[in-house]
């Protein structure tokens, strides 16, 4: 067993390489560029939604309890469509800082986790093979694998979802391959 104090180092470098990585990925790199879509009439489409009192949250549409599921009203307008799911966010430019702020305490949590598991998995001087495939899989369940509910229950379509669990791919190997290097002897 290695003690998580041991293993603030592999942290917070797995963090910040991450975090550099991450923003290479997604503003230099062009395979994230058509994740997304625009509205068509999107002015339309805005100036309605602005005569709404939309508060920040996850919207459903068209909306239903679940006891309305099987209704023919609900069911006809699902057949209708557009049914999808909408998220607003507070109206002003993005907050970048605190959106970055908030993604990087999300690499740290995540090196958190992955000292925590293997710090109890595995012991001082432990095989480099044994430390890089158990820090890669504990991180790849993290940022990788949790990218699949995106495209399952999200609406997200499979091309963006399997670019983000790619992405996922590489900070596992990043972070291995940090903890790895770093691991106590």
């Amino acid at each position: 067993m290695v003690p998580l104090a041991a293993l603030w180092l592999p942290i917070l470098l797995s963090a910040v390489i991450v975090f550099i990585a991450s923003s290479i990925m997604h503003m230099v790199l062009p395979y994230h560029r058509s994740d997304y879509n625009q509205l068509p009439d999107e002015d339309k489409i805005l100036t309605a939604l602005r005569s709404t009192p939309l508060k920040r949250g996850h919207y459903v549409f068209p909306y239903c309890t679940h006891k309305d599921m099987k209704s023919p009203a609900l069911i006809e307008k699902q057949r209708q469509g557009p049914v999808g799911f909408l998220t607003i966010m507070p109206s002003g430019p993005p907050v970048m800082p605190k959106f970055l702020g908030q993604w990087f305490a999300f690499c740290l949590l995540v090196g958190f986790f992955v000292a925590l598991i293997t710090g109890q998995a595995l012991q001082h001087g432990a095989d480099h093979h044994a430390v890089f495939h158990l820090t890669a899989l504990t991180a790849f369940l993290a940022y990788g694998v949790a990218n699949f509910t995106n495209g399952i229950w999200r609406g997200h379509t499979w091309s963006a979802t399997l670019k983000e669990v790619f992405d996922g791919l590489i900070y596992a190997l990043l972070t291995a391959a940090t903890f790895t290097w770093l691991w106590p002897h």
